[in-house]
C-alpha cells in the first residue's frame, strides 16, 4: 500500500487527486473546532460524558468528535447517509424511480433528491438539538430565544450541506467515495484517544505484569484479526468464465480490457450495509435523545437493544437479542446495495452484443437467470462473513466492558474503505498509464 500512495504521487494527474482529497479533509478537522455561536459547550461535553448506550458514541465517531464539541460539523456527514438509504430504498421499490437511475438525466435528478432530502434531515435533526439540548442546558437561560434557537439550528443545517459537498466534490476531483472517505477520516482520528483508553483500562491498570501482557495481547490478536478478516473477505472473487465466438485474441483483448471472465467480489456490497444498519439502529435512539423523550420501560429496553454496547453482557443478556435486528439489517442491506449497483441484465446483454457466452449456459435470460442464481449465494456469504468480522470486537466489548468508538463496525468501515480507494488510486494508475502508452 506504501509503494502505491509513493508511486501514485509520481504521476500529475493522480497526485492532483490525491493532494485534493488531502486539502478537503483538512478543511473538514478545521471545520470541526469551529463552534456552533451561542452555545454553551462545557454543559455538552458532561451530558455526553453521562451517557450509557453506544449511540451517541457511534454518532460522535462519525463525526470525528465534532458532535461532542458542538462544531458546526458536528453532524457530519450522517445526515447524508440517511437521506441516501431513503432515495435508494425509494428507487428500488417505485419502478418509475429504478428506469429513472438507469438514465443519466434521471440519475441527476436522484442525486439532486438526494441532497434535498440530506438537508430536510440535517433540519429536522439540528431543531431537534436546538431545542432538546437548549432547554437543558446547551443554550443559558438568558440566550433561549427564538433567534438563537434558530441560529443553532441553521449553523448545524447549514455545516452538514457543506460537509456533504465536500464529499460530492471529493467524489469528483478526489479519489474514491467522498461522503465515505469523509466517514473513515473521522473515525480514524478518535483511534489515538481510543488505544490510551484500551491502554489505561486493560495495561495500566492489570494487578501485575503477566495479567498487564495478556491483556494486551488480546487487544493486539482482536484488532488484527478484524483486520486480515476484513482484508480476506474483501479480496474474495468468484470467477465466472466467459468465451467469444469467431474473434482473434486481439479483439478479445479490446472488448474484455485483457479478461476471459466476469469478477463477483464475495463482498459485493462493501461496506455499505455496515453503514446502513449501524445508522438505521442508532437513529431512533438519537431522536429520542435529542428532543428529550423519557421512554417507558419497554420501550427504553428495546432502545437498549438497538445498541451494540449492550450486547453479551453477562448482567443483561437479554438486549443482546438486538444483535438479531443487526443480522436481518445487514443481509438485507447487502442484498439491497448489490441490486442497485449490479446488473445482471445489463452484463448479460453486454455479453451477447460481443458475442460471448458463458460456457454451458445460453446466451440472453438464461444467463441472467445464471448469474442471478450465483450472486444470491455470493452475497449470502459475504454478509454473513461482514457480520462476523463486526461481531468479533463487539464481543471482546460486551465480555471485558471495553468501550471504544473504532470497535466492530468503524474498524471494519476503516479497512474496507482504504482498501477501496487503494484499488481506485491503483486503477487511475493504470489508465494513465495506459494512455501516455496508446499516445506515445
Amino acid at each position: 500500500m506504501f509503494r502505491t500512495i509513493v508511486n501514485a504521487f509520481k504521476i500529475k494527474d493522480v497526485r492532483k487527486r490525491l493532494l485534493y482529497t488531502l486539502i478537503t479533509l483538512v478543511i473538514i478537522r478545521l471545520g470541526s473546532q469551529l463552534p456552533v455561536p451561542g452555545v454553551n459547550r462545557s454543559y455538552f461535553a458532561n451530558w455526553f460524558a453521562q451517557q450509557n448506550g453506544d449511540a451517541f458514541s457511534f454518532f460522535d465517531a462519525f463525526t470525528g468528535g465534532s458532535f461532542t464539541s458542538m462544531s458546526v460539523f458536528a453532524l457530519g456527514i450522517t445526515p447524508y447517509i440517511m437521506a441516501s438509504i431513503i432515495i435508494q430504498m425509494l428507487t428500488l421499490s417505485i419502478p418509475k424511480l429504478e428506469e429513472m437511475s438507469r438514465e443519466e438525466d434521471g440519475h441527476k435528478k436522484l442525486n439532486e433528491a438526494t441532497r434535498y432530502a440530506t438537508v430536510g434531515l440535517a433540519l429536522f435533526e439540528a431543531i431537534g438539538m436546538a431545542v432538546g439540548f437548549g432547554q437543558r442546558g446547551l443554550l443559558d437561560p438568558q440566550n433561549r430565544t427564538f433567534l438563537n434557537y434558530a441560529t443553532v439550528a441553521l449553523a448545524l443545517t447549514a455545516g452538514a450541506a457543506f460537509v456533504m459537498w465536500l464529499g460530492e466534490q471529493i467524489t469528483e476531483k478526489g479519489i474514491g467515495n467522498g461522503s465515505s472517505i469523509i466517514l473513515v477520516f473521522n473515525i480514524a482520528s478518535r483511534i489515538p484517544s481510543d488505544i490510551s483508553g484500551l491502554y489505561n483500562q486493560f495495561v495500566a491498570s492489570a494487578s501485575n505484569v503477566g495479567k498487564a501482557i495478556l491483556s494486551g495481547v488480546i487487544i493486539i490478536a482482536v484488532i488484527v484479526l478484524t483486520i486480515v478478516l476484513t482484508v480476506l473477505l474483501n479480496a474474495g472473487v468468484r470467477k465466472i468464465p466467459v468465451h467469444y465466438n469467431g474473434r482473434s485474441n486481439a479483439s478479445r483483448i479490446a472488448a474484455m480490457g485483457n479478461t476471459n471472465n466476469i469478477p463477483l467480489r464475495i463482498n459485493t456490497s462493501g461496506v455499505m450495509p455496515v453503514i446502513f444498519a449501524s445508522s438505521l439502529m442508532q437513529f431512533p435512539v438519537i431522536i429520542v435523545s435529542m428532543f428529550g423523550i423519557e421512554p417507558g420501560n419497554t420501550a427504553s429496553s428495546i432502545l437498549k437493544a438497538l445498541q451494540s454496547s449492550y450486547w453479551f453482557n453477562a448482567e443483561t443478556p437479554i438486549y443482546t437479542l438486538g444483535l438479531l435486528l443487526y443480522v436481518v439489517l445487514v443481509i438485507f442491506f447487502a442484498y439491497f446495495y448489490t441490486a442497485i449497483t449490479f446488473n445482471p441484465v445489463l452484463i448479460s446483454d453486454n455479453l451477447k452484443k460481443r458475442g460471448g457466452f458463458i460456457p454451458g449456459v445460453r446466451p440472453g435470460k438464461p444467463t441472467t437467470e445464471y448469474l442471478n442464481n450465483i450472486l444470491q449465494y455470493i452475497i449470502f456469504i459475504g454478509a454473513v462473513g461482514l457480520f462476523i468480522v463486526v461481531t468479533i470486537p463487539i464481543v471482546f466489548n460486551g465480555l471485558f466492558g471495553a468501550s471504544v468508538t473504532f470497535a466492530g463496525t468503524s474498524l471494519i468501515i476503516i479497512v474496507s474503505v482504504v482498501l477501496d480507494s487503494m484499488r481506485q488510486v491503483e486503477t487511475m494508475m493504470v489508465e494513465r498509464n495506459y494512455k501516455g502508452f496508446l499516445n506515445s
